[in-house]
């Protein structure tokens, strides 16, 4: 069973013409309606998707996790997601499950393997998007595309690769969970229209949520390396720092007030940074290995028409 599944919020200009183009190439479209103010889970549901409503706005993330769980009930094979927005083509729907069905297990979309895309993308969206891929704690497989939300996904391997993050930055953690569980991502040349930006988020708003939930992914993913590092440099900086003092006070007999300030400021940073790792490291272990030795089954979303979580609104 393959399954299009579409995070939606404000879309009703577009969101039925995506549901009936998406039908032709699947067995079910599920829209999520996250919370919008207008009539899109309506419009939806007369296009002939099957709707989950959030009565408040929780964020792309929020949709995308009640997607996966929902796909991982029913029993779909492929669940494959995409903006509501008509941004992408759903006619390119069968290249994704193609992929998925020569050994794919994600196979995600990218805009920069098509030339009219480069061409075509907003500037401010193309310097973002580069900005974003360029980044290595975010693209250590050296993909050319890592924002891009039209992706397919082996239902069998979603239990693994939930998103936490509420939103703009889950489809960052879900490459990165799909990469530390050794799965393996593809990427499939897709087309996207722009001209009317048709976008309902803020681009550097989610510039700046992508490039957080990044490194909050890898500050607890690492966290020896991402606070023990840092914090290892500044110890020494500090020692050097106050070397120089302790040199300067014992042959000339002057005390440097600053030097020694900046040294105790250093040494202690980097002392609470290494702590922090040290912490942060031994919780996660102790986590990890918890959750290892218990039977864990993930929430499942009921099938209704209502669905509303206990989440605080993203803002």
């Amino acid at each position: 069973m393959i399954v299009v599944g579409i995070p939606a919020y404000n879309e009703e200009k577009h969101i039925a013409n995506v549901v009936r183009e998406a039908k032709k190439y699947c067995d079910k479209v599920v829209v999520v309606d996250d919370g919008s103010k207008d009539h899109t889970s309506e419009l939806a549901h007369q296009a002939g998707a099957e709707v989950l409503i959030h009565l408040r706005n929780m964020g792309k993330g929020q949709s995308l996790r009640d997607l996966f769980l929902y796909a991982v009930k029913i029993g779909a094979d492929i669940l494959v997601t995409m903006d509501g927005d008509e941004q992408h083509d759903p006619s390119e729907i069968p290249s994704l499950v193609n992929a998925i069905a020569g050994g794919a297990d994600v196979a995600s979309g990218s805009r920069f393997l098509k030339q009219d895309v480069k061409t075509s993308m907003p500037t401010y969206r193309r310097f973002g998007n580069t900005m974003l891929n360029s980044l290595a704690i975010q693209n250590a497989l050296g993909l050319t595309d890592t924002q891009c939300g039209f992706r397919a996904y082996r239902v069998s391997v979603l239990a693994g690769i939930v998103p936490s993050e509420m939103g703009m930055g889950a489809d960052t953690e879900i490459l990165a969970k799909a990469a530390e569980q050794g799965l393996r991502i593809v990427e499939v040349p897709v087309s996207v229209r722009y001209g009317e930006d048709t976008s309902t988020y803020n681009p550097v708003f989610h510039t700046l949520d992508v490039l957080a939930s990044g490194l909050k992914h890898y500050s607890l993913r690492h966290p020896l390396i991402f606070y023990g590092a840092p914090g290892f440099a500044l110890l020494i900086a500090g020692l050097t720092t106050g070397f120089y003092a302790a040199t300067e006070y014992l042959t000339a007999h002057y005390l440097s007030v600053v030097l020694s300030l900046v040294s105790a400021t250093l040494m202690l940073t980097g002392l609470i940074s290494i702590s922090t790792g040290l912490i942060l490291f031994t919780i996660i272990t102790a986590v990890r290995t918890n959750a290892l030795t218990q039977s864990t089954q993930p929430i499942i979303i009921p099938q209704a028409q209502r669905v509303e979580e206990e989440v605080e609104p993203t803002s």
